[in-house]
């Protein structure tokens, strides 16, 4: 299992790709397959821990992304014929050692951000097995071997039978994830609302979020551990309302599993994610989305936790990597 090397896997705090790899790897080790995991030394894992890179590079300044991205690759390729498969979590760089080795390659698309990365798929397609983590994430022109929706640990959130008052923002400060829509809908309503996320764009941030900053719309900075779960559950709804394609969205069934419903912009992955009128509501605008404000209380916390443990629990995930994984081994 190839871990990307930007943030320790699991991560502290972000790093959604190293989580999705962490789950699938203890899921996999849980159901007593033999893993090696290609991550940072500091990596946590019941599998084997396989680590030259000494930390995460957005971590430790000393760390340089390119070089001991090389590195960590070349560890792995240079033992690939220890193994019966090789599942890349770390994005393309990986697919230019794949025609060295004969060992099956699975690679793990956590979005398919443009066309111009397309010249390092395409040559691959029939190499490299590819899974999208939604439909919505599909490029046209590439060849896929499966779709599987991530998986979080659903015990993890603990469900909170009644929420709050409060609006939640769970998410990166970038233009994509919608934090100054989210600041528009609670001015407009006078609701509380509460932004959790590391700041990836700080222009955006001190532009079109720290102007708005006072006692009714606060930001928390990036969480973890118990006061993430906190966050999540304890909100009477999510608002997701980005402004990209989004390939999937953790912090959208993650709220989902504590019973907390999710008002999200229609858009990449949101509809097969959210259910609406069940789970969620799908919105195409600000003006809609405070509208659906008024929906969120005839909505059921128990059936949106149910839905999470129905389709995106970690189980399911594995279920169905493995049945990948015998497929391309048979």
């Amino acid at each position: 299992m190839i871990a990307p090397i930007a943030w320790r896997t699991p991560p502290r705090h972000y790093g959604p790709w190293e989580l999705v790899t962490s789950l699938l790897t203890e899921a996999l080790v849980a159901r007593g397959m033999d893993v090696t995991l290609f991550a940072t030394q500091d990596s946590i894992t019941s599998a084997k821990l396989a680590g030259i890179v000494p930390a995460p590079y957005e971590e430790d300044p000393r760390v340089d992304a390119k070089v001991w991205e090389y590195a960590h690759l070349a560890h792995v390729f240079e033992r690939a014929g220890e193994f019966d498969l090789i599942h890349n979590q770390a994005d393309f760089p990986a697919h230019a050692f794949s025609g060295l080795v004969s060992t099956p390659m699975v690679t793990t698309i956590h979005g398919f951000s443009s066309d111009r990365i397309l010249p390092m798929y395409k040559p691959y397609e029939n190499r490299v097995h590819y899974v999208a983590i939604s439909d919505a994430d599909r490029h046209p022109g590439l060849k896929y071997a499966a779709t599987i929706h991530h998986g979080i640990q659903v015990a993890d959130f603990p469900f909170v039978a009644e929420g709050g008052e409060d609006l939640l923002f769970f998410g990166r400060m970038h233009p994509d994830k919608g934090a100054a829509e989210a600041i528009a809908v609670a001015q407009a309503t006078g609701r509380r609302l509460n932004l959790y996320g590391i700041i990836q764009d700080q222009g955006y941030f001190d532009r079109h979020v720290a102007p708005h900053l006072n006692d009714h719309i606060v930001y928390h900075g990036a969480v973890g551990g118990e006061q993430r779960l906190r966050a999540l559950g304890n909100a009477q709804a999510l608002l997701h309302l980005i402004n990209f394609d989004e390939p999937f969205g953790l912090s959208v069934i993650e709220a989902m599993a504590c019973g907390t419903p999710v008002i999200a912009i229609d858009r990449g992955s949101m509809p097969e994610l959210i259910d609406h009128g069940v789970t969620g509501v799908l919105v195409d605008s600000v003006g809609e989305a405070i509208t659906a404000l008024g929906m969120i209380p005839t909505l059921d916390r128990a059936a949106i936790r149910h839905a999470v443990e129905t389709r995106f629990s970690v189980e399911t995930m594995a279920d169905n990597y493995i049945t990948l994984y015998r497929r391309i081994l048979c």
